[in-house]
């Protein structure tokens, strides 16, 4: 009988580490070999990535890992990997789907496992040994999956089955994957001789210790530039609960009796609204703000070089600059129509913007202030602003959100109601930290459909910023169904204390679990178009869809109530803080469009471009679009823009603004024809959710709304228009 292309590849496998069953070897190499498969055999039996997780959907046993399985099991599983790749590169029956496609689609288990669980470690649970892990992997695996992409015999069957693609009776399914693996392989270098592929390989080496050495240099910036306070009068005006949380994140990094102030990854901190104390607030801004630009954690060649090294790699691919090369597979298509939207935005949120900042200084002239607003001052006189304008406590209303009611009684609420699904507690499944907690969800009818981490504090060793991962992927091929987590970094109250919220942290909760539904309900055969693996354009469509339920009002009506009383949020307090939404506006949009621009501007540079000065060619890209507002800097300055230089956002950060036209729109479809019912959720779960990349996003858009997306609703949404026309 002809073997299986599987257990081919796993007979290859074997060779690499112990006879194999269709050798006759010498004595000599059989004695050779020996110790060489005891050790094996000794790390395979104690290191639990080297077989399947027997808990429940394969979820990670976090008890039984250490830091010490990590390299071993990386090692193997790229020794595994390409030997099963050579084994399909190298099979001598002619390219099929099956043989090429599927094969690909089984291979590489045990790099897969411990890829997924170390890279989530990595940025919620850090530590030394991991990050010198991290930075030893960088190249390695760099060039292990340059050794897949740009192997030539590999590619000759992709290109074959491509070729005859439309005539060998495949599903619709099926022949995304043939065409996304093509354009995958042609995209990485696939189709450049041989002179070209040693220089991709050089690039692509060089970008993924970039890469690795920006985000490291972020992580251990975060811990140190933390603004350490003397006494409890220069905190004045925190709340009793946030100076405690200070004194305690102080007397944990060794500061006793002092107090720790913790810098958030974006240039705006939201304790600039209530810090009384200017000087304090220079102090906590400034650190933000000119983070990694100088002494041992500076970011500042880093940022010079990722550019151009992008723009070479464009050019080596045929293309203009980064920026072309990544938006021709987005749903933007090409930059000009970035700069155009974002363009076009522009006039009427810098006018907004003044208006906002004239009475932000009216108000420092009417607090006896003798200075021009600097971005330190913005957000403390704009919460003057607000009182003024809606009469509006911004402590009075966390009063009404506590994290645990929010969660549960918020999101889970309006899960159940839309989807029908529910999430149970598992306190019986390990965690990675004792701050997260692991759910089992639910389908309508009874059935499980995935595990969910719901890690949502901010904590030392964890990356800044929110994000949904997976530590399990969906694929009917492989039988897997989803281990999903969510991340956030909410300041955490000390023990005994309820953790009181503000509304944007609530919608954020909604818009993670938008990413986190969109793993769970995915209903994929091929794990490469499975969950999220859509354009980045698309990507956050399904999470900002989410946020506007947050203030619905059957769903808002279950969760906002006071955490001592239980007593619901009073009208007139809702109506204020629903009111107080546009105002800012200005300046949340003009901060976006500030990094937006900037990401584009830098990843448009052609390759020949000298290497730039990071804050010079910031100021000049700021100015050539008219952003330049001195007192609203960009959401994320160059040196710690994770998103466009350290993270897979570059040339992509317009997406949050091009998906909100999506999700807008979405929303008031739904809203027109029903609002929260299960027949919306169910249709909104089979043609958005469920499909992942599994045919074109616009399709997946047009199959749910029946037309494409207008701007329509999402002018409404950012209080630039009344009523759709």
């Amino acid at each position: 009988m002809r073997k299986t292309l599987l257990a081919t590849a796993i007979g290859a496998v074997l060779t690499l580490s112990a006879c194999s069953d269709n050798t006759a070897p010498t004595q000599q190499a059989t004695q050779a070999a020996a110790p060489e498969a005891a050790a094996v055999q000794e790390v395979t039996v104690s290191n639990p990535f080297f077989k399947k997780s027997t808990l429940t959907y394969e979820a990670p046993d976090f008890n039984a890992i250490k830091d010490e399985h990590f390299l071993p099991a990386f090692e193997e599983g790229m020794k595994q990997h390409i030997a099963e790749i050579e084994a399909i590169a190298n099979n001598p029956e002619a390219a099929t789907f099956e043989n090429t496609f599927v094969a690909m689609e089984k291979s590489g288990e045990l790099l897969t496992r411990v890829s997924r669980v170390f890279y989530n470690l990595t940025g919620t649970d850090s530590n030394e040994k991991r990050r010198e892990l991290q930075r030893e992997l960088a190249p390695k695996m760099a060039a292990h999956s340059d050794n897949i992409n740009l192997n030539p015999q590999l590619f000759a069957r992709i290109e074959a089955v491509y070729n005859a693609r439309n005539d060998l009776g495949l599903d619709a399914e099926s022949l995304r994957l043939v065409e996304v693996y093509y354009e995958r392989f042609v995209r990485s270098g696939a189709k450049l001789n041989d002179e070209q592929k040693t220089a991709i390989r050089a690039l692509n080496e060089e970008h993924s210790k970039l890469t690795n050495q920006f985000s490291q240099n972020l992580l251990a910036e975060t811990a140190n530039i933390a603004v350490v306070v003397d006494t409890v009068e220069e905190l004045d005006g925190l709340s009793a609960s946030q100076i405690a949380a200070a004194a305690k994140a102080a007397a944990d990094r060794g500061y006793e009796g002092k107090y720790l102030l913790s810098i958030t990854n974006t240039t705006r901190q939201p304790i600039l609204t209530s810090l009384n104390n200017r000087e304090l607030r220079q102090r906590v801004w400034e650190a933000s703000a000119n983070r990694a630009q100088s002494g041992e954690n500076s970011n500042t060649d880093i940022v010079a070089r990722l550019p151009q090294l992008r723009a070479e790699r464009a050019k080596l691919l045929g293309y203009d600059n980064w920026a072309s090369f990544t938006l021709e597979t987005n749903m933007a298509k090409t930059p000009s129509a970035v700069f155009d939207m974002l363009g076009s935005m522009v006039p009427a949120v810098v006018e907004n913007t003044k208006q906002e900042q004239a009475a932000i200084q009216a108000m420092i002239r009417e607090k006896g202030g003798d200075f021009e607003v600097q971005p330190w001052d913005w957000e403390y006189y704009a919460e003057f602003v607000r009182q003024a304008k809606y009469d509006l406590d911004e402590n009075e209303v966390k009063k009404y959100f506590e994290f645990n009611r929010v969660l549960k009684d918020g999101v889970f609420y309006y899960m159940n109601r839309f989807y029908g699904i529910r999430f149970e507690p598992r306190p019986d499944l390990p965690v990675y930290h004792p701050d997260v907690e692991a759910y089992e969800v639910f389908d309508a009818d009874g059935s499980s459909i995935a595990i969910f981490y719901a890690d949502y504090f901010a904590r030392e060793g964890k990356r800044g910023g929110a994000w949904m991962s997976a530590f399990v992927g969906q694929s009917h091929l492989t039988g897997q169904k989803p281990v999903v987590v969510n991340v956030m970094n909410i300041p955490k109250a000390p023990d005994g204390k309820p953790t009181l919220i503000s509304y944007d942290h609530t919608t954020t909760i909604f818009h993670e679990l938008g990413h986190g539904v969109h793993g769970i309900f995915s209903n994929v055969k091929y794990p490469t178009l499975a969950m999220t693996a859509v354009s980045r354009d698309f990507v956050e469509f399904p999470s900002t869809f989410e946020e506007d339920w947050a203030q619905h009002p059957e769903v808002l009506g279950n969760y906002a109530k006071h955490y001592e009383t239980g007593e619901p949020i009073p009208a007139d307090l809702l109506d204020k803080v629903m009111r107080s939404r546009s105002f800012n506006q200005g300046f949340d949009t003009l901060e976006y469009i500030s990094a937006a621009l900037l990401d584009m501007e830098w990843h448009s540079l052609p390759a020949n471009a000298p290497l730039q000065n990071p804050q010079e060619f910031e100021a000049a890209a700021l100015k050539k679009h008219g952003v330049d507002l001195a007192a609203v800097p960009p959401r994320y300055k160059s040196n710690f823009f994770s998103h466009s230089m350290g993270g897979g956002y570059s040339a992509g950060y317009y997406a949050y603004m091009w998906s909100e036209i999506l999700a807008a729109d979405a929303f008031a479809h739904v809203q027109k024809n029903g609002g929260l019912t299960r027949e919306n959720g169910d249709h909104y779960r089979k043609n958005i959710l469920a499909v992942g990349n599994s045919r074109p996003t616009m399709d997946s858009y047009k199959a749910f709304r029946g037309q494409e997306p207008t701007t329509d609703a999402l002018l409404i949404r950012r209080g630039l228009k009344t009523k759709i026309d």
